[in-house]
């Protein structure tokens, strides 16, 4: 587990890239068109057969913070809206929450949820 801190003047704190994570997955699912949250490829398991189960990577460092959100996105909703009400959300949430500021969020889009025909 790859920890990052940052300093105040009283101490430090130190926030998991995993807790991040969490609080990006929630935002991003909360915005209307996002049907769940994408599986993220890795070229390394892709090989060996299987993918990589986590939806967010987090680059936390002293100078910036990279999110990257993978989603699958609703039927008839519109990409290009969805993605920007996510980075969006992702970056009001995260920097709320950690105080620490968000640099970018990239958002995946790797599938379409299709709604269940109706009959």
């Amino acid at each position: 587990m790859d920890e990052k801190a940052f300093k105040k003047a009283e101490g430090s704190c130190i926030i998991s890239e995993e807790v991040i994570a969490t609080i990006a997955c929630t935002a991003a699912v909360e915005v209307p068109g996002v049907a769940s949250m994408g599986q993220r490829p890795d070229i390394r398991r892709i090989i060996a057969g299987g993918v990589n189960s986590k939806s967010v990577k987090v680059l936390n460092n002293e100078s910036a913070m990279i999110l990257d959100v993978y989603i699958q996105i609703r039927q008839n909703h519109r990409i290009p809206d969805v993605a920007e009400q996510v980075q969006h959300d992702v970056k009001v949430a995260v920097q709320s929450m950690t105080g620490k500021p968000v640099t970018r969020v990239n958002v995946h889009v790797v599938g379409l949820a299709l709604d269940p025909e109706k009959k």
